[in-house]
Order: C-alpha cells, then sequence, then structure tokens
C-alpha cells in the first residue's frame, strides 16, 4: 500500500564485484569533482535483466546519487515546502533513513527543466551535507541526525539552483550564485559557522556550476564557472586570484583540469575554451590556452577529459570530441536524444546517458565509437537529468521520479 503512494524511484545496479569499498561517490561527479572513475571493471553493456533491484520513493527531485559503502544519499521534494534527504540501503534499496527539511512561506520558482532538489549531497563517509537554495543547507551524521542547519538566503529568480555542496577538508564550499546576489561561502563542517564568505560580482541568473577543487603544484585553488567566465579562488581566504572572461553566458557546466588547464564550456552558444590557473587578475589574454568555435548549442552537461581527449555533448545531442592540448575540433556527431546530466568516465571510456534513459558508451578518439547503447525499463514517463554515478562495478541512475 505505501509503495503505491510513492513515486517511482527506480535504482539498477550493475554489479560485477562484490567489494564494496573499492571507490566510493561522494559528491557529483565523482570523487575529484571531474567525473571519474578508478574502477576497471564497469559494465559496458547491459540490459534489463541486470537491474539487481528496483526501490520506490516519494517525491521528485534529479540530484546525482552520492554513495559511501553501504549507503547511497540523494535528495527530492514532495513539495516546494517539504524536502528530503534520503540514505538507502545500497544492498536492497531499502530506506535507512530519511530528514525533512522546511521551507517556510512560498516556495520558490524553479524552470521547468529544474526542480526543487537538484543539488546533488556531498559526503566524507563522517557526515552528509545537502542544499536546497532558499530552504537552506544542512549536516547530518551517517546516521541521519541533525547536525546543523543555516540559511544561506533567499535566492531570487526564477530558474531555482542545483550547484552541489563540495566538502573540503573541515570546510563546506557552496556556490550562492543568484539574480542581483552572489557569493560562495565556506562553512565550518562540524558547526555550520562561516569561516569565509566572497562577494562575486556576476549577478547571474542562478547558481548551477559547482566548484571544483585544482592543484596547480604550486597551490591549491577553487575553480567556479559562472555568468562571464570562470574564477579562480584561494580554498583557505576566499580570495578572488584570477579571472578568466567567456564567450558567452550562464557558466552552467562545470570546468575540468586535464594537462595542467582547465577546459571550460560556457551554458549559451560559445567557444569551449582552456585557461591555465595559476594566475593573477584578468588572466583572459595571459593564461587561456586556446578556445575553440563551438556550434552545438546550449550546453548543461559539463565537459569531461579522457587521456587527451575532451567530450562534450549539447543539450540537443550533438556531441564532440577536442583535443585537450590544443582544443583542436576531432569530429562533431548527433547522438539520439536531449542531455543534461553529465558524463563520467571509467576504464578510458565515457559514459553519457540522455533524457530517456538511454545510455552511450563510447571510446574517446579521432571518430565517434560508440562501444554500446543501454535502454532502461522505464515504466511511465520519466526524464533523466541527474549524472550517473559509479561505485564498485555497479553503475546508479536516476530520473525526476526515479533512481535507476
Amino acid at each position: 500500500m505505501r509503495t503505491t503512494r510513492l513515486f517511482m524511484i527506480t535504482a539498477f545496479v550493475l554489479t560485477a564485484s562484490t567489494n564494496l569499498h573499492a571507490d566510493n561517490w561522494p559528491q557529483f561527479r565523482g570523487p575529484s569533482g571531474d567525473g571519474h572513475s578508478a574502477e576497471k571493471n564497469l559494465p559496458t553493456k547491459w540490459s534489463s535483466d541486470d537491474i539487481a533491484w528496483r526501490v520506490s520513493i516519494k517525491g521528485r527531485g534529479q540530484s546525482t546519487p552520492v554513495v559511501w559503502e553501504h549507503r547511497i544519499f540523494l535528495t527530492t521534494a514532495v513539495t516546494g515546502n517539504e524536502r528530503l534527504v534520503l540514505c538507502l540501503n545500497r544492498k536492497d534499496g531499502s530506506t535507512i533513513w530519511e530528514r525533512k527539511v522546511t521551507l517556510k512561506g512560498d516556495a520558490e520558482d524553479v524552470h521547468e527543466m529544474n526542480s526543487w532538489a537538484t543539488s546533488s549531497c556531498a559526503t566524507d563517509g563522517k557526515v552528509v551535507v545537502a542544499f536546497f537554495g532558499p530552504a537552506g543547507i544542512h549536516c547530518f551524521d551517517m546516521d541521519g541526525k541533525r547536525l546543523w542547519s543555516r540559511d544561506l538566503g533567499s535566492f531570487p529568480g526564477r530558474w531555482g539552483n542545483a550547484a552541489s555542496p563540495v566538502i573540503l577538508g573541515d570546510m563546506v564550499i557552496q556556490n550562492c550564485d543568484a539574480l542581483g546576489s552572489s557569493s560562495l561561502i565556506a562553512l565550518n563542517k562540524t558547526n555550520g559557522d562561516v569561516i569565509w564568505k566572497t562577494k562575486r560580482n556576476d549577478k547571474p541568473r542562478g547558481g548551477w556550476s559547482t566548484p571544483v577543487l585544482i592543484d596547480t603544484g604550486k597551490r591549491k585553488e577553487i575553480a567556479l564557472n559562472g555568468e562571464f567566465g570562470i574564477k579562480g579562488y584561494d580554498p583557505k581566504t576566499g580570495k578572488e586570484l584570477w579571472f578568466c572572461k567567456s564567450f558567452n553566458g550562464r557558466g552552467t557546466p562545470s570546468p575540468v583540469l586535464t594537462q595542467g588547464a582547465l577546459v571550460v564550456i560556457n551554458g549559451k552558444p560559445g567557444d569551449i575554451y582552456a585557461v591555465t590557473p595559476g594566475g593573477s587578475g584578468d588572466v583572459t589574454k595571459t593564461h587561456m590556452k586556446w578556445h575553440t568555435g563551438r556550434r552545438g548549442g546550449r550546453d548543461l552537461p559539463s565537459p569531461i577529459a579522457v587521456g587527451n581527449h575532451v567530450f562534450s555533448v549539447s543539450m540537443s545531442g550533438v556531441a564532440s570530441m577536442y583535443q585537450s592540448s590544443d582544443g583542436r575540433s576531432l569530429w562533431t556527431d548527433r547522438l539520439s536524444g536531449a542531455f543534461s546530466g553529465s558524463p563520467i568516465a571509467a576504464n578510458g571510456l565515457v559514459y553519457i546517458q540522455n533524457e530517456a534513459g538511454d545510455v552511450y558508451v563510447i571510446e574517446p578518439g579521432n571518430a565517434l565509437k560508440v562501444v554500446s547503447t543501454n535502454k532502461l525499463p522505464v515504466e511511465g514517463r520519466e526524464i533523466f537529468r541527474a549524472s550517473l554515478s559509479a561505485s564498485s562495478g555497479q553503475i546508479f541512475a536516476r530520473s525526476d521520479k526515479s533512481l535507476y
């Protein structure tokens, strides 16, 4: 009876290993925030027979499943005023715990492609952090005990939020871009106190890009894409270190570091480009390594780098491969469907899922090579806008109503 009252959240688990401690997926885009998994045994081809279990969950959301050992964390929203942080058992999909987050007053507007539960959780195996825009940021221990909550503002605008928290040592970093008022903030992981807060001058429409920690060899930096370009920050103090102007607006996709440069896509149609971190001030003319015209349309998925290749796919399914050393375009082709989630990579292959739930496995190279196209037995209408997760020989995927 209870199951029939819940929206479908389907979890498909493709098992190639029983070692559940091999590789956690602790945040949006995985261990390093770049979509990469160190796994060598992820499946490359599957069918409905490979689905190990399926569970249902109430509400709607599109956050990426976060995996730590035997626990899966994700968010959902029953209504705009009632949002949930969920902890599921990866063995059978059963609920270990759920915690309610209540928004007082009217719920914020969200774009039709967004939800009230789009930001992914972050965990370090000790705490799990979830961000819900105007409904605040919340920290729990692994057993669901609420440790602290903090109001980070009203986040005005009609597009909603999507930026995910990142745990850096004893800090929680959160992108708080919003219409008319934007900031990057660091909170104490133990008690939620503000360590530093840096104002951002972008004045974007919303906060959608997740910060990425990089190491230049000489220093560590936080790289954050934005409405008008990408910026680098000092993770200890929050001081803005450098800025590189982009070729168009939004800055939704997260950057990826490859061969010493950050590869960046705008969001709105515009060049893909690479910028060398480690600079100071406006580095647009001094540190932009290359830029290449990109005519695939709007970009919501983040790019991914594999070896000397960078792969990206537009919302309309125009896929492209670039040479990461100089940005040379290797090929452009079309994949079937619309795309919102960001690709992941494992064992030299790229995995990308379209909004219908089909997963393409692609081998990077000088021409499009699709290793396999894998479909899910979707029940009813579901839209897949979350990114895939990989852990211990298993793949997890999530739709607006489901976790596959």
